[in-house]
């Protein structure tokens, strides 16, 4: 078949990569430039393409380059500086999942008259009773790369494979040894490419809003410390607060940007027994709920924690589900996924919304 891999300069898709080869297909590689703006980490950099581009020579195989600098900026790049203007805490690798790799991308190669896209997230395609292609956690469960993938429909899934999801990382990076390719060795990423590890994210914000003081107060009301920049607060945030009063630990519990006020309090008060969610994308008819048992997941590495979903219509007429914890659940801020699975299997997934 005639492939084309996402090859980000990682071990992983230069083994996905040497994968497709080995079993015989037409395969070209393309690397995706995302950021035009400075870069020393996450998949942006220029080295990450060099890495790219020696291993598709290892490999014997055309290198592409797709410029979506634009896209990427529209999707990606102005909702994150959006959310924080707005005091919300977002997901900006979802977001490029969600808009590029996995539709950009997808739509370009169907264009270009490829069969299928092949990445090196570590997920798996199985097909359900149905017949539906469903994701699936990969065999590693330490590197399982659903949950930012969470918005794949059995449509998007029918165009991508997922080679590396069915083996251990030590076996990708054996495998890349063994092919004496570049990237055997290297780290994987994990920073937001569009963030300096020299700058960070004060000062990348700092150049497109404006950032603001606020007060931060207790559960009493009572003001017990400040912030620099309200819209760098995230819920649960503990460190980089200025408060007084004692060694008790207190963690954010609110922030609301238009009042320039901070809430904390002890962790107890991090705790709830519901959480509302937007944006709904869904892998299932959601009427098969009722006959699933159900776990969802709040965060790329967190622990999935059982619960019962009720979905009903929002305002502007769209999905909006409520997740029951069956037992009480660290609070999730605004903007976060909250992905539902049953088994292994993603059901859904969607943004973290203020109730009201």
């Amino acid at each position: 078949m005639k492939l084309i891999v996402a090859m980000s300069g990682g071990v992983d898709s230069s083994v996905a990569a040497a994968m497709m080869v080995d079993a015989g297909h037409d395969v070209s590689g393309v690397t995706m430039k995302l950021w035009g703006g400075e870069s020393d980490n996450g998949c942006c950099a220029v080295s990450d393409t060099d890495d790219a581009r020696r291993v598709a020579h290892r490999l014997g195989i055309e290198h592409h380059v797709f410029n979506f600098g634009e896209e990427f900026d529209r999707h990606v790049v102005e909702p994150y500086v959006a959310a924080h203007r707005a005091g919300e805490t977002p997901n900006p690798c979802v977001e490029c999942n969600r808009h590029i790799k996995f539709d950009k991308l997808i739509r370009r190669s169907r264009a270009l008259g490829f069969d299928a896209v092949v990445t090196g997230h570590h997920v798996r395609r199985v097909q359900d009773d149905a017949g539906r292609w469903r994701l699936a956690r990969a065999v590693d469960v330490a590197k399982d790369q659903s949950y930012v993938l969470n918005m794949l429909s059995p449509s998007d899934l029918g165009d991508v494979w997922f080679p590396v999801g069915e083996m251990t990382k030590d076996d990708v990076r054996r495998i890349a040894t063994e092919r004496g390719l570049a990237t055997a060795d290297k780290p994987d990423s994990q920073d937001v490419c569009f963030i300096t590890k020299s700058a960070g994210r004060q000062n990348f914000l700092s150049g497109r809003i404006d950032l603001h003081p606020g007060i931060v107060v207790d559960e009493s009301g009572a003001t017990v410390g400040s912030t620099e920049a309200i819209e760098l607060v995230t819920i649960g945030q503990r460190r980089g607060l200025d408060l007084a009063g004692g060694d008790a630990r207190r963690f954010v519990t609110d922030v609301d940007v238009s009042a320039g006020r901070v809430s904390v309090g002890p962790p107890e008060r991090l705790l709830v027994d519901q959480t509302l969610v937007g944006s709904m994308a869904w892998a299932i008819d959601p009427a098969e709920l009722d006959t699933l048992d159900l776990t969802v997941q709040v965060s790329a590495h967190g622990v999935a924690a059982t619960a019962r979903i009720d979905v009903s219509t929002g305002h502007d007429g769209t999905d909006r589900v409520t997740v029951n914890w069956l037992e009480p659940h660290r609070r999730v801020a605004v903007g976060q996924s909250v992905v539902v699975y049953a088994d292994e299997l993603v059901v859904a997934g969607g943004l973290a919304i203020r109730a009201g």
